[in-house]
């Protein structure tokens, strides 16, 4: 695992200062401590920082290929190197190395820009060959790689590994798009197809980018996508059988390192299957490592002591406490952009953990999204049976007034909580799923707009690209829909973001075998029946899992990584809550009513309302802008 940056001319070519690639790089160290390195020829300059996982000696980036023609500098782990390899071999490609990258050199040689299809793993990389003038960029297929990229005023593409590394960029416009703050204020994140600073975007996920000296910058190429219009016919004990093979062939082939590896435990399915499939192919004892809280509700370190038991691993665990919140500058830091996921901190702590142990970590991101196992999916698919049984007419003229009416209930038990039901059931699927994905209901967050914020943002909508996405989806019903939306949009802007920059922030390698895109290919063409039943997500999974896993385990309600933020901002953070209104950060910005976030805190405070996830977006927006001075 590394951090990569560089630069690239446009138009008139230029020289490249390595100097100034340097720079770019020195801020990534945290993402490589091991060793680094830059590279540069006329208009073109490569920087790299290395995390030493394979081939501890021997594969030194920027890399060249052996002719000299090609020279690469990449952030990630090709899972099949090995099987690659020799398939090189045959056709007469020379290695020099034992590595993976030096392969993906070999790689492009032969197939070109379709080298990336031929490629399984995670990675951001930029390969630049000589004879045809051109420098290629890639992203893997889900994401779980970062890449910025930003045009700047002398004609260079800029790009690295973090938002950190342009910034390190002297001509870097440090500008703030208010349609990011839209985006933000939605979400709790900044998703990928905008940057929170104006002429900034990411490589999206499955996408690649081949730049050329003499024409400008095109538009980035999709090379996979996932597609939920087949069904698998088997037999469900078939299809079982199916699962595990997938599942321990995702696992298996991402143990490989020269290095110290072990895997994230938080006792709940996605994470015990992979620690169990860990310790079936482990000659000696599987290190893992967990988090709990120091709120009961939210603590599940007793489940995953369980699990470690159950497969006699070398586990380690911690505890995170309010009293921890003043990390919270640093943890704004690793994101550059605002990112109000609260799980960001006990994420950290438990790769802070796992990195006093080992320098890789498995972890169990990508299950929900790729089996239906989040609630929001499962009611998702319960709300499109019951408008297929409802004319629209009457959800939009009945059901619309009834669920504006119904009073905010956060206090009442879950089955009161009908407002939000009765809003999403009167509009479209997308709508609704867009609605319930959504951190900040339009309403409230345009009630906290200035004027000069609300003209900023003028007539978008940050639902509305998520309800596009859906609607073009490659799928035949609204789970299908609701997955690849999770898939596309919420896993690369929020779940592996958070992992990506709280695991390097510490120099850990995080794998995520539940990525693996034969796996999510596989899971996309199961029957509905045997993702969601009976109320109970990741149906199948759970069904297969059960020669290995405990049914308390397996069947326990979904508790997920929350961190106890509404009891803090309650009790000893109740203090930090009151003075998000006040902040002079927030306040310079003349972005929102000061009064009524104010309001919002002391309702939240007093326990008429639960806007802890308002409160903490506000709060690390604050945080980051304090950080990044761009306000």
């Amino acid at each position: 695992m590394c951090g990569i940056a560089g630069l690239f001319h446009t138009g008139t070519i230029k020289p490249v200062d390595p100097a100034r690639v340097q720079r770019m790089c020195d801020v990534l160290a945290h993402r490589g401590p091991d060793g680094s390195g830059v590279w540069s020829a006329p208009g073109v300059g490569l920087g790299h920082r290395r995390l030493s996982i394979i081939d501890l000696a021997g594969s030194p980036q920027p890399m060249h290929s052996g002719d000299g023609r090609c020279t690469i500098v990449f952030n990630g782990e090709i899972y099949n190197f090995r099987e690659l390899r020799r398939e090189l071999e045959e056709s007469g490609a020379q290695f020099r190395t034992d590595g993976d990258t030096e392969v993906i050199l070999a790689a492009w040689e032969r197939w070109g820009e379709d080298c990336v299809s031929h490629l399984n793993g995670m990675f951001a990389f930029a390969l630049y060959d000589r004879r045809d003038r051109t420098l290629f960029l890639a992203r893997d297929r889900l994401g779980v790689k970062p890449l910025f990229l930003a045009e700047l005023s002398d004609g260079a593409l800029a790009f690295a590994s973090e938002l950190k590394g342009l910034l390190a960029h002297p001509l870097l416009r440090r500008e703030v798009d208010p349609l990011a703050v839209e985006d933000y204020m939605t979400w709790g994140y900044v998703p990928d197809h905008r940057s929170i600073l104006r002429g900034v975007t990411k490589l999206p996920a499955g996408h690649t980018l081949l730049l050329k000296h003499d024409s400008p910058v095109p538009r980035p190429r999709r090379y996979w996508d996932v597609d939920f219009t087949q069904r698998h016919k088997g037999k469900a004990r078939d299809i079982e059988a199916e699962l595990l093979h997938h599942l321990k062939q995702a696992v298996e082939s991402r143990m490989v390192a020269d290095v110290p590896l072990g895997a994230f435990l938080s006792g709940g399915v996605d994470s015990s299957s992979v620690v169990a499939f860990m310790a079936e192919a482990s000659r000696k004892r599987v290190s893992t490592c967990s988090i709990g809280f120091d709120v009961a509700s939210a603590d599940e370190t007793s489940y995953a002591e369980e699990v470690a038991r159950r497969f006699n691993t070398d586990h380690h665990a911690r505890t995170v406490k309010a009293d921890q919140f003043e990390a919270i500058d640093t943890v704004a830091g690793m994101f550059d952009e605002p990112f109000a996921d609260a799980s960001a901190l006990p994420t950290w702590r438990v790769a802070q953990l796992a990195r006093e142990h080992v320098t890789v970590a498995l972890s169990g991101d990508g299950a929900d999204e790729a089996f239906a196992g989040y609630r929001r999916q499962v009611f998702h698919a319960h709300e499109e049976r019951v408008r297929g049984l409802i004319p629209h007419a009457v959800r939009h003229k009945v059901l619309g007034p009834l669920g504006e009416a119904f009073p905010k209930l956060d206090w009442a038990p879950r089955p009161l909580r009908a407002k939000t039901t009765l809003q999403t059931l009167a509009g479209s699927g997308a709508a609704g799923y867009a609605r319930a994905l959504s951190v900040v209901p339009p309403e409230l967050r345009l009630g906290l707009y200035s004027p000069d914020l609300r003209a900023g943002v003028g007539e978008y909508r940050a639902e509305h690209v998520l309800e596009a996405l859906m609607h073009r989806a490659p799928a035949r019903s609204g789970l299908d829909a609701a997955q690849y939306a999770d898939l596309a949009f919420w896993l690369p802007g929020d779940i592996l973001t958070k992992v990506d920059r709280t695991s390097m922030a510490v120099s850990l390698e995080a794998r995520e075998p539940l990525l693996d895109h034969r796996l999510i290919e596989f899971a996309a063409t199961l029957p509905e029946g045997l993702r969601v039943r009976r109320g109970q997500g990741k149906w199948v999974l759970k069904k297969a899992m059960e020669r290995y896993l405990p049914r308390d385990i397996l069947y326990r309600p979904k508790q997920g990584f929350v961190t106890p933020i509404a009891d803090w901002f309650r009790g000893p953070l109740a203090g930090k809550a009151r003075g998000i209104a006040s902040s002079a950060m927030l306040a310079r910005t003349g972005w929102f009513d000061n009064a009524r976030v104010a309001e919002l805190a002391e309702a939240h405070i007093a326990g008429r309302s639960d806007h802890s996830r308002l409160l903490w977006q506000l709060l690390m927006l604050d945080r980051s802008l304090a950080r990044l001075g761009i306000a």
